[in-house]
């Protein structure tokens, strides 16, 4: 498959699934909250994010392995990982001014230092290329071994840490711009679940790396289908044993709060990704995901241009419909827009960026997307 158009999938799934949370959520009448249809669009909405974070992983492993592959110094893959991080990051900074800017009658300028979706995908680059540059080596596949076993070890201690930096070991001798990025306080009295913390939200991006490393093993290469069969059996595996540890007396934190910090939590989110993953393999690789044109697979390849530019017209100044003020069929027309409208700016940046490959020259290739 090129590309590897199943990751260009699971981005586009998470394009569609955000556009529909947000739409409903933006655009309904309070009164309207209470339906059947606004629950479920909140319950998809809170897999985009997860999705966006944990295939930036996936990505990076893709990127690392192929260089490796090439001969490139560990210190320049490192380089390259660590800058396109520190770009996503500032971009995410850029966003939330923009935001300011743009809604400076209502937004606090708080705003401008909360973490979001794209500082976390920034700062999660980041942190990987460090784990990368650790466990390289002189073979491929040992820095590959090192490099899974690494990135499993790093996700679990997130994943373990998460509920004490919540409740009591709160690094409150912090100033709150720092404070929000270990647990999502913000210039709230304790953590929010809405924000995107290190703590548990890298933990995403650490179980793609993995994932990544484990796609270009030898089992995986030699028998791919079998191999993401297997990780849609693993994410089954990985929901009932976090329903299983839930149910047990066995209590190790002070605070409990499996549906926001718990760890049992996060595994069973790994778990529901990890059959994500399994079936959109299967949908590109026997369905009709790459038969014609796949709307999915174009937005999938532009997502941090339309996440970008959808959030204006849905939450933004220049909403194109009327917050909080709209009937379902309203609503739904208006998420009809948004998604014709993301796709035409998708096609127009792919095209945009053909032609400006093809004036640098034959055998120049884009970057792998972030988000």
């Amino acid at each position: 498959m090129k590309r590897l158009a199943y990751i260009d999938w699971m981005r586009g799934l998470a394009c569609l699934l955000m556009f529909q949370t947000h739409c409903y959520d933006s655009w309904l009448r309070p009164d309207l909250h209470d339906t059947v249809l606004y629950r479920l669009s909140q319950l998809g909405g809170t897999l985009p994010a997860p999705l966006f974070i944990f295939l930036a992983g996936v990505s990076s492993a893709l990127v690392t392995e192929k260089l490796r592959e090439k001969g490139i110094a560990r210190i320049q893959i490192a380089k390259q990982t660590i800058l396109r991080g520190a770009e996503i990051f500032c971009l995410g900074i850029l966003f939330r001014v923009q935001e300011f800017v743009l809604g400076y009658k209502w937004v606090p300028w708080t705003d401008m230092l909360r973490v979001d979706v794209l500082n976390i995908l920034g700062i999660s680059m980041m942190l990987m290329g460090v784990l990368c540059w650790f466990t390289a080596a002189d073979s491929v596949s040992v820095a590959r071994s090192r490099g899974i076993i690494a990135a499993l070890l790093v996700a679990v201690l997130i994943g373990f840490v998460t509920p004490p930096l919540w409740t009591t070991w709160r690094p409150r001798f912090l100033p709150w711009p720092m404070e929000t990025y270990i647990n999502g306080s913000h210039t709230y009295n304790q953590p929010q679940h809405w924000l995107f913390p290190i703590f548990p939200w890298c933990a995403f991006a650490f179980a793609g790396l993995a994932v990544g490393f484990l796609a270009f093993g030898d089992f995986a290469r030699r028998r791919e289908s079998l191999f993401f069969g297997s990780l849609g059996i693993a994410g089954v595996v990985a929901i009932l044993l976090s329903l299983l540890f839930d149910a047990l007396p066995i209590r190790l934190y002070a605070v409990y709060d499996y549906w926001h910090s718990n760890p049992n939590f996060l595994l069973a989110r790994c778990g529901v990704l990890l059959i994500v993953m399994s079936l959109c393999y299967a949908w590109c690789r026997w369905g009709y995901a790459q038969k014609g044109f796949s709307p999915t697979i174009q937005l999938g390849q532009t997502s941090l241009l339309v996440y970008w530019v959808h959030i204006e017209f849905v939450y933004g100044r220049f909403s194109i419909l009327p917050k909080r003020g709209c009937s379902i069929p309203t609503a739904t027309c208006g998420l009809c827009a948004i998604f014709l409208a993301m796709l035409g700016l998708s096609l127009w940046r792919t095209r945009f960026k053909k032609k400006k490959l093809t004036a640098l020259g034959p055998g120049t290739a884009a970057p792998e997307p972030a988000i």
